[in-house]
Formats: structure tokens, sequence, C-alpha cells
């Protein structure tokens, strides 16, 4: 569908007054970047000169950057360690207005940490720092009363997923249903393994690969994607599937029409916008960031995947995980304007 400039500058207004939640696995991106000029005596690997570190909010801790770095409100939930990599990870996200009250220390947990050592613009190894173990009893009490006491004051509930322990089958089962009895609408970034963790959320975000894993469908053609569009919208009994194609756009599957389309729904084709892809880190970060807030705003479902296709576009632009603007939205749809 076509976007007009002064309808999504309206509802980018709009989202200022949103109230997003966001839980799931919090995670620390950190950076050693190097050169490596020789090979390593010891064994035949490169030995890379470490001259700068830097840190960036990863996992849920991205989608939450995204959804502050758009205006709206966001708070938000998730486990780190008593370590020094977890107050690295508070204090960034505190610097960019995310409000970190629903954010437990887990003595017993390390906090996730991705580590990548990159060379001349080259990657050259990543160590990952983690405990995917299931969140004790105690702790996943503690984050559901937790939630259930700002339920009020919320709009949206965004679940990142991404299998580090945090969201797991009892704490799905407890807030899913504390959302649904408030009226609030739930979408999830999802984790192939937990699919059928997910029933009766408003609406899902993966992309084609889990798609596939969480519909049964070899997607090999445009035919298997509307196959596993369908089965995720029927047997997981949400509102809306958006499935992003990487280079060829996005596919909304939704339950708007079932009756005119004897029982099926609609689905709508979404072509991509990017006009340079540099790396897609993030990109479905930023897709559901955009996604639930248009949501929440009141905006259709139809409409509110155009405008998370557009965010899109501009930060596959971008080298490394980053969010998008208000601003560089608006510039995108004027550029998008003058190429039609």
């Amino acid at each position: 569908m076509r976007l007009h400039k002064e309808s999504v500058k309206k509802i980018l207004n709009r989202f200022d007054s949103a109230r997003i939640l966001v839980i799931g696995d919090l995670i620390l991106d950190e950076f050693i970047w190097g050169k490596a000029e020789r090979i390593s005596p010891e064994a035949p690997v490169p030995v890379v000169w470490a001259q700068s570190q830097s840190y960036m909010p990863g996992g849920a801790s991205n989608v939450a950057n995204n959804v502050a770095s758009l205006g709206a409100k966001v708070l938000l939930f998730g486990v780190i360690g008593d370590d020094k990599n977890g107050s690295i990870l508070i204090e960034k996200l505190r610097k960019k207005n995310v409000n970190c009250d629903g954010i437990l220390v887990d003595p017993i947990r390390p906090t996730t940490v991705k580590t990548r050592i990159i060379a001349s613009h080259q990657q050259m190894v990543r160590v990952d720092w983690e405990n995917v173990e299931h969140l004790a009893e105690d702790k996943t009490k503690q984050m559901t009363d937790a939630i259930k006491s700002q339920i009020d004051n919320i709009d949206a509930l965004i679940i990142e997923d991404y299998g580090k322990g945090v969201i797991t089958p009892a704490l799905l089962k407890n807030i899913i249903s504390l959302a649904r009895r408030y009226n609030k609408i739930i979408t999830v970034d999802p984790k192939v393994e937990h699919f059928s963790y997910y029933k009766g959320v408003t609406a899902m975000t993966p992309n084609e690969k889990e798609a596939s894993a969480g519909s049964g469908v070899k997607i090999l053609s445009d035919k298997d994607v509307d196959a596993a569009g369908w089965k995720l919208l029927k047997e997981l009994k949400c509102e809306g599937v958006l499935i992003t194609l990487g280079e060829n756009g996005m596919k909304l599957f939704s339950a708007k029409g079932r009756a005119a389309s004897g029982g099926k729904g609609s689905v709508v084709h979404i072509p991509t916008v990017a006009q340079e892809v540099f790396d897609v880190s993030g990109a479905g970060d930023t897709v559901i960031s955009v996604f639930t807030l248009a949501l929440s705003c009141g905006v259709k479902m139809e409409e509110a995947a155009a405008l998370a296709n557009v965010a899109a576009g501009v930060v596959v632009g971008k080298i490394g995980v980053a969010v998008v603007s208000k601003e560089e939205i608006l510039e995108a749809l004027v550029l998008l304007k003058g190429r039609s």
C-alpha cells in the first residue's frame, strides 16, 4: 500500500504518547576493533592487534532502544547478571531513556554477552557468554507480578524471544492471558522452538526461516510462504503474521476479512524499499518496534506493516545493530516518492 507523508507524520507524532512494555532476553553486544597483520606462531590463526572497544544493547535491549528512539515510553523487563557487563548494559539503556525498573539481577547467571572481534572490517570470531537454562520459578513469578502491576500503564507488550531462558511456557501463559484480559496488544519476535507457546498473541513477526520451521512448511516458493503464513495464523489463533522476506520484502497474513474469504483472511505483499543493504543486523528489531508502535496508536495492521517496512529499509542501510528515527522514516518516504 502507498504511504503518504502527511498521514505518516501524524502517526509518528502519536508515537510520543505510546507506552510499550518489552520483555525478553537482554544481550550486550561487545565489539573489539583492531588490525590483523600476521599469523600467530602458536596456531594457524590471525593475531588481532586490538585498538578499541565498544558496546551496544542487543536482543530485547535493542528493541527497547528502537522504541525509545521513536519517542515512545518504554519499560524493559529481562534479566542480567550481577556483573560488570550488566552494569554497562543498564548504563547504555538509561542514556537512551529506557526505563530499566523491570530488569532483575540474577547473581547465578551471567549477563548474556556476544563479543565480536573485527579486524579491517572483517569479523574474525564471535564469543558468546550466556546461560540458556530457564529462569528460576521465583524470578519468573517476580517478573510476572511486576508486569501485572504495570498492565494498566501500557498500550502494548512486545515479547522478544532469543531462547536464553527468560521466555518460558509459564511466563507466557500468564502474561498473554493477562494482556488479553486487559485488551492489550501483544506482538512476538519468535524463537523457532517456542512457537507453540505463542497461542493467542495479537501478531508475530517471524523471518522466512523461522516461519518455515515454525509451520513445518518447507519454503521454496512464494506459494510455500503463503502456506506457512496461513498455517501459523490458524494454529496460533492470532490476528496477524508478518513474515519478513529479506530482499523480497514482507507478507502480512491477517485474520481481517475471514468471512469474505471463506474463513481464511487476507494476505498483502509489501515489496522491499531498501535502496542499499549494508547490514541486516537488528532489522527484525526495527520491524517489530515500528509495527507494534503503529498498532498501539490505532493504525490498521496493513499500514503498520508498510511503515515497518520503510523503517527496516533505513536500518539495513546502516552498519551494525542500529535504530531508526522519525526524521529518517520521513526522509525515506520522500526518496520513495521521488523514485516512483
